[in-house]
């Protein structure tokens, strides 16, 4: 087994900057970079001592800390250089590190071995790196649930539900003579449906934590005039997008990152809908239309200055199946004598807010902030918050389907051999979560997004 080295600490200048070393041969390289002290020393104790190269030579001067196996991150020996922040120095020692035995650690090599060493499963290497990268106090929070194991304990308790549910459909498949039909008296069709729940309940929560990782695409769209761009602007504070009273002002897509309290937002602005001979204007709508489709939530503009104008019969022209995550705009209650009443509109059978703003004077843009922030979770409390990445998203949503078709089978076909398949599906996309079942490429593609010394 090999014995890898890396410099765990940002490129640059710093205080202190750290080499780490990892694998069966850690301690026997230290001892020969640490001519001073007498080996084996103390592993979790903090060491003041003088680092050298192969040849004696004075490196630097730090602290050493020494973790044996299997008590250490990657579950093998590890050794830690706390030195000096230069690089000259850092490199120093990793290059002494490596002609003493060790090889240059790949990216994300020593979450791999903790990994491999079965320290942490997969949904929690994945949430140090999420830790890290947070950009706001409550997705470093979301992730700090997930690297302390409350997504992969949901994860568990499902898992153990549906093995348990597939046993039974088994045995009632393998056991026909029995006298009780466990397939016709609803038994376990109520603790499919139960389970459903159970995941439901566990990928909205999942999607929430994306959203706070990742940031939530929003999407501005509307007919022309009613005021997209000013909107961006407002949000933004700042004048991003240009604004005139010609219609058609804005044909492409205009993105823009923004935070709302620290919570990332990917604002797009699109090209007003309507029916338009221009080709180029055309292009513009088509592009509007497949960013809504791809939105986490679109704020849907409309000039609420015009009494004619209706903001339904406008989303039923461009949308005969509207985005569930929506939320409509009422711009201009500046320049508008007449204000909508309610804070709701129902359309195709759903209620979606409805908030009041003036994009040119600020009116609403509190309320607006507010309503963003809530949708991404900011204020979302208790324990059962935790953070998650579009890959577990998506295998959520594969067991969900899985389920779904083994339910139609027990329903309506009373067909436990196919149902079984399915939650044996379903199984198998709920463990790629953990890495209980994972592909070698679906590894790799995840620890080389890992910073090296990680």
């Amino acid at each position: 087994m090999d014995t890898i080295a890396a410099i765990a600490t940002p490129p640059g200048k710093g205080g202190v900057g750290i080499v780490r070393i990892s694998g069966p041969k850690a301690p026997e390289i230290a001892a020969k970079l640490t001519h001073s002290l007498n080996w084996p020393i103390s592993p979790r104790n903090a060491i003041f001592t003088t680092f050298n190269n192969l040849e004696g030579e004075r490196v630097d001067q730090g602290i050493l800390l020494y973790f044996a196996a299997p008590h250490s991150f990657t579950g093998e020996n590890v050794v830690e250089f706390q030195a000096h922040g230069g690089p000259i120095v850092l490199e120093w020692i990793l290059q002494s590190a490596v002609s003493a035995g060790a090889r240059l650690a790949r990216p994300g090599e020593f979450s791999e071995q903790a990994f491999l060493n079965d320290k942490m499963d997969l949904a929690q290497i994945e949430a140090v790196a999420d830790l890290i990268s947070a950009a706001s106090e409550q997705a470093a929070r979301s992730a700090l649930m997930s690297l302390q194991g409350v997504f992969s304990a949901r994860i568990d308790e499902l898992l153990e539900s549906l093995i348990l549910l597939r046993l039974h459909i088994e045995a009632a498949i393998d056991f026909p003579e029995e006298e009780i039909d466990f397939l016709a008296d609803g038994v376990l069709l109520k603790q499919l449906v139960a389970l459903m729940a159970q995941l439901e309940v566990v990928l909205k929560t999942a999607e929430q934590g994306v959203i706070q990782q990742e940031g939530m695409r929003v999407v501005i769209a509307g007919l022309p005039n009613a005021g997209k761009s000013s909107l961006l602007n407002a949000l933004a504070g700042e004048e991003i997008a240009i604004v005139t009273d010609i219609a058609g002002t804005t044909r492409d897509v205009l993105r823009e990152q923004i935070q709302i309290d620290g919570m990332p937002l990917h604002v797009i602005d699109t090209a007003g809908l309507r029916e338009s001979p221009d080709v180029v204007e055309r292009e513009g709508i088509r592009r509007a239309l497949v960013e809504i489709e791809k939105a986490d939530q679109v704020l849907f503009v409309w000039d609420c200055s015009r009494e004619d104008s209706d903001p339904i019969a406008q989303l039923k022209q461009f949308f005969p199946h509207c985005p569930e995550r929506l939320t409509l705009i009422a711009n201009k209650c500046d320049a508008s004598a007449w204000l909508p009443g309610k804070r709701t509109y129902e359309l195709h059978g759903q209620n979606h807010p409805l908030i009041v703003v003036s994009a040119r004077e600020g009116d609403g843009l509190i309320e607006l902030k507010q309503h963003l922030k809530q949708l991404m979770g900011y204020e979302a409390e208790g324990t059962g918050q935790f953070s998650a990445r579009r890959r577990h998203v998506d295998a959520l949503k594969r067991a969900q389907q899985a389920l779904d078709n083994a339910e139609t089978m027990l329903r309506l076909h009373r067909a436990g051999e196919l149902a079984a398949e399915d939650l044996r599906i379903a199984q198998q996309c709920l463990s790629e979560i953990t890495g209980a079942f994972s592909s070698d490429d679906l590894l790799g593609k995840i620890f080389s997004s890992f910073c090296i010394g990680k």
